[in-house]
């Protein structure tokens, strides 16, 4: 609720729009059905994810990994491999026998893939691969293949590259110790700490920074319109994080705000 009023808000801020009655409630019963902002849409997921939890809980009850690769390979075909030949061959193909879509393949991903062992150096590889295949394909998508109207087909995520590089990253990190840095390291290990106890009110807050610099309202510019990629990319994430993230820690500061943001 307190996110919510904070992007309507500046919804009214960024597009000058007028804060009268009818357009608070009119913005306020459109957020409740689509989101206040478009970052909103991963707490939609993760409700709905929760509510077909049951269904899925009782399908890795039977402890069959054959169940679950048959599921995650259905999904896989679905949301990956189907999409990506109607793009080659230039025709919409009917998806419909595929039926289990979105992010659910995500979601039991995450339970499978903590009994599968795969050598670091395979691991690494597929992630560049990965990587490498975004990169590729985004550009022949942006530059001889834009008449084709897909400029970001490649960057969706479910589309196959960015699986395999999920997949492969959350390998190689539930390699890491669930204490890492560990006690040698406590400093180190007191911010991650501090970071992982914060991951939503900094994902909710960051869209509101991020436009502020692009929008230039920290006395400088920050945005990908006039920066090349390479270097906008990981700049623009690094400022947002750091900012981001000392003002949230500063909200937790004040008794009421801590408990509104999250």
């Amino acid at each position: 609720m307190f996110w919510s009023i904070i992007y309507l808000g500046w919804g009214f801020f960024t597009t000058n729009t007028p804060v009268t009655l009818n357009n608070v409630i009119l913005g306020t019963v459109f957020g409740l059905f689509t989101g206040p902002y478009y970052h909103f849409w991963f707490l939609y997921l993760i409700a709905g994810l929760y509510l077909i939890t049951p269904i899925l809980r009782a399908v890795i009850a039977f402890k069959d990994p054959r169940i679950l690769r048959y599921l995650i390979t259905l999904w896989f075909l679905g949301v990956a491999i189907v999409p990506l030949v109607a793009l080659i061959l230039g025709q919409n193909l009917n998806t419909s026998v595929f039926v289990l879509g979105g992010s659910i393949g995500y979601f039991v991903l995450g339970t499978y893939l903590q009994k599968v062992k795969l050598r670091s150096s395979l691991l690494y590889a597929l992630l560049i691969l990965g990587f490498s295949w975004t990169v590729v394909t985004t550009w022949f998508m942006n530059f001889p293949f834009r008449p084709v109207g897909q400029q970001y087909f490649f960057l969706d995520y479910l589309t196959a590259n960015v699986i395999i590089m999920s997949v492969t990253l959350f390998m190689l990190l539930s390699k890491f110790p669930a204490d890492w840095p560990g006690s040698s390291h406590p400093r180190r290990s007191k911010l991650i700490h501090i970071i992982a106890c914060n991951t939503l009110p900094i994902y909710l807050f960051h869209v509101i920074i991020l436009e502020s610099l692009q929008r230039g309202f920290f006395g400088f510019k920050l945005s990908l319109t006039t920066m090349n990629p390479i270097v906008g990319v990981p700049l623009i994430t690094a400022v947002t994080f750091v900012i981001t993230f000392g003002l949230v820690l500063a909200m937790k500061k004040v008794p009421i705000l801590k408990r509104l943001i999250g």
